[in-house]
């Protein structure tokens, strides 16, 4: 791979987590409760991220939950949630994960979710990278980013340095 060039600093990828925490706020102000569902493993981290925006910001209850799958074989691996679905019932959630490319992995962890009667259930992700090939649609996107195919986006949510790089 060539070489990285950073594309969202800290204080970026810190403001696009809090415009995302304020429009799922505001697409859901009227829910008892939002499920935000990450997918693992840095799905799994922004969603953490949201979760702390949401509730500093929303008077509502804010679940977090994580969504399990292999992303390079989903059709053969099991698609776990770390909860009982019936938890789920007529509940408005988010599907997060950091990077959409193709749609492939969102489009497979919505399975679990489908087994259930949900309210409703939205998608977020802090890049979108426009390649998709799954009738996926992100409701919230941080970042939208245009590139090829064959360069790589990463994203990074560690503690105290969050960025995104190309490759």
């Amino acid at each position: 791979m060539g070489t990285k060039g950073l594309i969202l600093t800290d204080a970026q990828v810190k403001q696009k987590i809090k415009r995302i925490a304020y429009e799922i706020y505001e697409n859901n102000s009227q829910e008892k409760e939002i499920i935000l569902a990450g997918i693992y493993e840095q799905g799994y981290e922004l969603a953490k991220l949201l979760l702390l925006e949401l509730e500093s910001i929303a008077p509502v209850k804010i679940t977090l939950i994580g969504v399990k799958l292999d992303k390079f074989a989903p059709t053969q691996s099991e698609i776990t949630l770390t909860c009982d679905v019936s938890q789920l019932k007529n509940k408005s959630i988010v599907l997060i994960d950091d990077v959409m490319n193709t749609g492939r992995t969102m489009a497979y962890s919505l399975k679990p979710f489908l087994n259930v009667k949900i309210k409703k259930i939205e998608t977020a992700v802090l890049v979108n990278r426009s390649h998709t090939q799954f009738p996926i649609l992100t409701q919230y996107t941080g970042y939208q980013l245009s590139t090829t195919i064959n360069e790589h986006v990463e994203v990074q949510l560690e503690k105290d340095k969050k960025e995104v790089y190309l490759q």
